[in-house]
């Protein structure tokens, strides 16, 4: 399956190059409104191939997405430091406003596949415009919480000394400050939690728990301090839901898309684990919440619905 990567910046760039590393998609075509950056990026990524999959890749223009069956989207301005998701809405709704409808002149049967911040809010615009262009919702798919759901396991197995597959957990809600762990869930291999650290003498206390929870929840800040955005880990995240589609996985990951009503917010977008495959997004799986972790939710998805209400009109 082509894929088409629209953005090569960071988050577009390390898209590409998870995708040429674990063999995601038979070819790949990089678009950026600055060519040249697209041209670097991909004689770049295509030196890799020889060390992965060989597979073609190269930059183009809107008009070589004809064909593609799935499209990223990760172009828009860059989160500054100390600046929330949230506030780049009004600085990328422009972009979006003139990429998507010519994504749809050239692939129509695509998949798209939406990275850029803040992604809920960007997930919901995009849904919006391109059903004006007859486009199914189904087949757009935010990136979401799954690359902080990706941290939450990650700092579980570090705690209990597992490895990260055998942990089963997810982030739901925002992709941001409001995102809900949720951990009445959260389980290592067969066993919930607590089970496994009376087993293990690896204790998930009250202190650890919260020291997880803001390393999930601030990760993206300190990275950002550090370094100025985050690429690698989302950018494994756009490859691990090509993969889903191009292999016609069934997948659950926890992707964001519009839900018509949840715990009293009605039309909003916001991560839920969906079953992903070769259509997009096949079913919505909603997760049996504590009486917190449905408060949590509910105040993620009323913070999500004020943005979704400030985007412009379409």
């Amino acid at each position: 399956m082509k894929i088409g990567i629209v953005g090569c910046g960071n988050v577009g760039s390390a898209s590409a190059y998870a995708c040429a590393l674990r063999g995601v998609g038979t070819s790949l075509t990089l678009i950026d409104h600055n060519h040249a950056l697209a041209v670097a990026q991909a004689e770049d990524i295509l030196h890799a191939t020889p060390f992965a999959k060989s597979m073609p890749v190269s930059a183009g223009t809107y008009d070589d997405l004809d064909g593609a069956g799935i499209v990223m989207i990760s172009a828009g301005v860059n989160q500054k430091p100390g600046e929330t998701r949230l506030d780049l809405l009004k600085r990328n709704a422009d972009i979006f406003a003139t990429i998507i409808p010519e994504i749809i002149r050239a692939a129509p049967g695509c998949i798209l596949l939406i990275a850029s911040n803040p992604v809920d809010v960007m997930t919901h615009w995009s849904v919006k415009m391109a059903v004006k262009h007859g486009f199914a919702p189904e087949r757009i798919i935010g990136s979401g919480t799954i690359l902080d759901t990706a941290r939450f396991r990650t700092l579980i197995a570090r705690q209990a000394q597992v490895s990260s597959h055998s942990v089963h957990a997810h982030v739901i809600g925002e992709h941001g400050d409001s995102e809900v762990l949720h951990w009445s869930k959260a389980h290592i291999a067969s066993n919930n939690i607590d089970d496994f650290g009376a087993q293990t003498g690896r204790v998930f206390t009250p202190e650890i728990r919260a020291e997880i929870d803001q390393s999930v929840r601030r990760a993206a800040y300190r990275i950002i301090q550090g370094k100025g955005a985050t690429w690698y880990g989302i950018g494994a995240g756009m490859a691990r839901i090509a993969r889903a589609i191009t292999e016609n996985e069934n997948a659950i990951l926890t992707c964001c898309a519009p839900v018509q009503s949840i715990v009293g917010v009605d039309d909003v977008t916001l991560s839920l684990p969906r079953i992903i495959a070769a259509q997009g997004i096949v079913s919505t799986l909603m997760p049996s919440l504590s009486e917190t972790e449905e408060q949590q939710l509910q105040k993620s998805a009323t913070i999500l619905k004020s943005a979704i209400n400030d985007l412009p009109s379409l």
